[in-house]
């Protein structure tokens, strides 16, 4: 089978779903990585805290952890996400390239601007696609509650997916260990729902069998 997980900086789909997708890999599927924006951005003071260059250095060596070797960067402008027919385009382009069956994508109820945005370009890009499922890179909550019923055990896969999130060393700089401690709670607690180790929960757009 072919997936497409798409995420809006480099370090979201590790955030998300990087258990999910070195189990596909360990299956044998076809897995593959958009990323929408460069993800090089500053602070609100105009102080860089990520260049382009460092952000694709990092997501190419997270996704050799995760075992995936087919990963784009759009390169779009980081914090300006736009979910207009660019965006649309952008998505679709990868889906029509590579025959998708299953696409991983932002939760739309996110609250930062450029996931929203993707998410909801995601939305009609991949109309025609069976699988679309949504997951929350995030601790921040918004006007709807993240409905992840469908879960998936990472137990084997939990700890390639935290030394992916660790390959992105300047966001962990940034950020300390909050990130870590997040998803190791969060996945934990989803591991207790479904009787294992850990597990990561999805929402569900679209699921055909």
């Amino acid at each position: 089978m072919n997936f497409l997980v798409i995420g809006a900086h480099f370090d979201d789909v590790e955030l998300g779903c990087g258990g999910a997708i070195a189990r596909h890999v360990d299956a044998g599927d076809r897995v593959a990585i958009l990323i929408a924006t460069h993800s090089g951005y500053a602070d609100t003071a105009g102080r860089p805290v990520r260049d382009r260059e460092t952000a694709l250095a990092e997501g190419r060596a997270a996704a050799a952890i995760l075992g995936v070797q087919d990963l784009t960067c759009a390169g779009l402008e980081t914090n300006n996400l736009v979910p207009g027919n660019e965006l649309v385009r952008v998505v679709r382009s990868e889906i029509d390239r590579l025959s998708i069956s299953t696409v991983y994508t932002h939760w739309t109820g996110d609250v930062h601007g450029d996931h929203r945005a993707l998410a909801q370009a995601t939305l009609s890009a991949t109309r025609h696609v069976p699988r679309l499922l949504m997951y929350r890179s995030n601790w921040y909550t918004g006007e709807t509650v993240f409905d992840g019923t469908i879960l998936v055990d990472i137990s084997t896969q939990f700890d390639r997916k935290i030394a992916a999130i660790t390959a992105h060393e300047s966001e962990m700089k940034r950020a300390g260990g909050k990130w870590l401690e997040w998803v190791r709670n969060d996945n934990r607690n989803n591991g207790l729902v479904a009787g294992v180790g850990y597990a990561e929960a999805f929402s569900a757009v679209r699921y055909v069998v």
